[in-house]
């Protein structure tokens, strides 16, 4: 549903930050083919399997890719159309450095979305969460427009940002 608000087309590229084992990539890759998904995650378990899952469901457009979003991302400036952030940026130490490189790779009138945990939900208990107001500061910061801005009942909270 989320991926719907997104107005994606066949042939986008789009990039997966903190894939993981392909939750985002698998459906997104689906949306968009024949355009390409770039996966990347800092480990390479769960892109080990996001591979097998690749070959089980006969997806060929994604690029597993093993990189620290907080380093760099080896992608040219402009070269996609859209940006996933999904419970990623709790966990990242230098969020502005993601964000700035989400911001690098997109294309003029490219789209972020940034999904990530509420305060104050049990999960919370366990794990960090991520203050959307500290988001919404560094998306200013980087002259992002956040274009919608949603709830997901009952963990996340979700934006939608424009280039």
């Amino acid at each position: 549903k989320i991926l719907e608000k997104l107005d994606l087309k066949p042939g986008m590229t789009a990039a997966d930050f903190g894939c993981g084992r392909g939750d985002w990539a698998l459906p997104l890759a689906k949306k968009i083919f024949p355009g390409k998904v770039i996966a990347i995650d800092i480990l390479e378990e769960p892109l080990s399997a996001l591979r097998s899952q690749m070959k089980i469901e006969k997806i060929f457009n994604i690029e597993p890719r093993c990189w620290d979003l907080e380093e760099k991302v080896f992608l040219r400036d402009n070269s996609v159309d859209l940006v996933i952030i999904a419970n990623l940026l709790f966990q990242c130490e230098n969020k502005t450095k993601v964000l700035e490189e989400a911001k690098r790779i997109l294309r003029e009138n490219g789209k972020i979305l940034i999904v990530d945990w509420k305060k104050d939900n049990p999960l919370t208990q366990e794990i960090e969460f991520c203050n959307i107001e500290e988001i919404k500061e560094i998306l200013e910061k980087l002259n992002l427009k956040i274009v919608e801005e949603f709830d997901i009942p009952d963990y996340h909270w979700g934006l939608i940002v424009k280039k």
